[in-house]
């Protein structure tokens, strides 16, 4: 494979993996590199991260690919002889009890580039599988990392970190950071190996987390919702400047003919001037239904938060929440309000939401319409949040045709892939049949969608 065909390979997956790489950045980058020559892998790297990147949030899977088709090692690389003289002892319990030595030592110090050659040494000496089947991969991050124990070396580091003074909360953290990062190393080094065996394509295919913006809510650790909460606020930025330029690029009304031809009379229609009526304000009054149950709630959480976020881009916004009971969160979406604030309060706010502990669609449906029926107005857009996974209560789907006859325009936003609908207890078609059933399983869907109801 030509640096040609490399480059554009490496474009191509970034492109598949989320990041808006344009064909004038990727000639930006070759033109950059073409000054400053391909021999410094660090100097690469940061061409191309400066050409290609344009946010933050972006740039851990930009790391994963360009690791993947510009790694820094080939094969063992320089470990390739390493302690060749132990010949069947290099997987042995000594070679082990050695190398978590060094490792150990490594973490304590933060020595970051010796800790990358004790990872490639790790996955070399632990994670070789040999002899799997034909499109089975002969490296594996999980062995290595079970071998080399890495509960076992946060404990020690814990113990080091406070025998050099620092207080145990701090140790603690410090402590899964540092191990934390040992281990993306050593699944980094695996990666690379397999990559030598399939090419990188198969493995940035299958094994590169997309970016955060493109991560399922239902699948993201709790790391990566933290990363989701911190682009919220960016990303209702992003959203706001887009809807505000489309508004003033639409801000005319419909062609008034009766003004049009009036002013034209004394020119005699040569030249022709169009009149427009004058556009009638629209602020979309929303009312949110969320499902706060299990691992909906982080998605349920988001959308409420990227509502709190484009506040005054509603008329207004009224939010509810459910397990089986219905609790109102709106006071909580206050103006001024501290988004710190607001999580913690939401939180608190969901144990209000639930009296028997099992999701019942059915129920809350019923609930909201009684006690709530006056949010739902001819002016107003509902939208329900939720796996429509019904636990098989009843569905009351005459409450939900109900609120949908109410209102404006109604959704329904379900976090889980489409392929999954209609599986075990969900109803799915049953409730798209009388609200329209959308998938949103990433911060993508769901601003694409915020902006398709408030253009409504």
């Amino acid at each position: 494979m030509t640096l040609v065909d490399r480059h554009l390979e490496f474009l191509d997956a970034l492109r598949a993996a989320g990041l808006p790489v344009s064909l004038s950045e990727g000639r930006d980058a070759v033109d950059a590199l073409g000054m400053v020559g391909w021999s410094d892998r660090e100097l690469v790297h940061d061409v191309y991260a400066t050409t290609l990147v344009k946010r933050q949030t972006l740039r851990p899977t930009f790391e994963q690919l360009f690791d993947l088709y510009f790694p820094r090692l080939v094969g063992d690389g320089a470990a390739s002889g390493i302690r060749s003289e132990e010949g069947a002892g290099r997987d042995g319990v000594e070679a082990l009890g050695r190398l978590q030595e060094e490792v150990e030592q490594a973490l304590l110090s933060n020595d970051l580039a010796r800790l990358r050659e004790l990872a490639a040494e790790a996955v070399g000496r632990f994670g070789a599988m040999p002899g799997r089947g034909p499109g089975m991969s002969s490296w594996s991050s999980y062995t290595t990392l079970r071998r080399v124990s890495v509960d076992e070396l946060q404990v020690k580091l814990v113990q080091g970190l406070m025998a050099q003074g620092v207080d145990e909360e701090r140790a603690q953290r410090e402590s899964g950071r540092r191990t934390g990062s040992y281990a993306a190393m050593i699944e980094a080094d695996a990666r690379r190996r397999i990559a030598e065996e399939k090419g990188p394509r198969a493995i940035a295919q299958v094994a590169v987390r997309p970016t955060i913006e493109r991560l399922d809510f239902l699948t993201a650790r709790r790391a990566d919702l933290e990363l989701m909460r911190r682009e919220i606020y960016p990303l209702a930025r992003r959203l706001a400047a887009r809807l505000a330029r489309e508004q003033h690029q639409r801000r005319r009304g419909p062609l008034d003919m009766r003004r049009t031809v009036r002013s034209s009379i004394s020119t005699g229609g040569v030249p022709l001037t169009t009149r427009h009526r004058p556009k009638r304000p629209h602020r979309t009054e929303l009312v949110v239904l969320c499902d706060v149950s299990g691992s909906v709630a982080s998605f349920a959480s988001f959308t409420l938060l990227l509502v709190f976020a484009l506040r005054e881009v509603f008329g207004t916004a009224r939010a509810f929440v459910f397990v089986d009971d219905v609790h109102e969160v709106t006071e909580h979406f206050r103006a001024g309000a501290d988004f710190v604030d607001v999580m913690g309060e939401l939180a608190d706010a969901t144990r209000h939401a639930s009296r028997f502990g099992h999701t019942n669609y059915g129920r809350a449906l019923k609930t909201f319409v009684e006690r709530h029926g006056d949010a739902l107005t001819p002016r107003s857009s509902f939208l329900m949040l939720g796996d429509a996974r019904s636990n098989y209560s009843d569905l009351s789907l005459d409450a939900l045709a109900t609120i949908e006859q109410r209102v404006r325009n109604a959704w329904w936003l379900n976090p889980e892939a489409r392929r999954h609908w209609d599986t075990g207890d969900s109803m799915a078609s049953r409730y798209g049949q009388v609200v329209p059933m959308v998938e949103c399983r990433n911060l993508v869907q769901l601003s694409d969608f915020v902006h398709d109801i408030v253009q409504a």
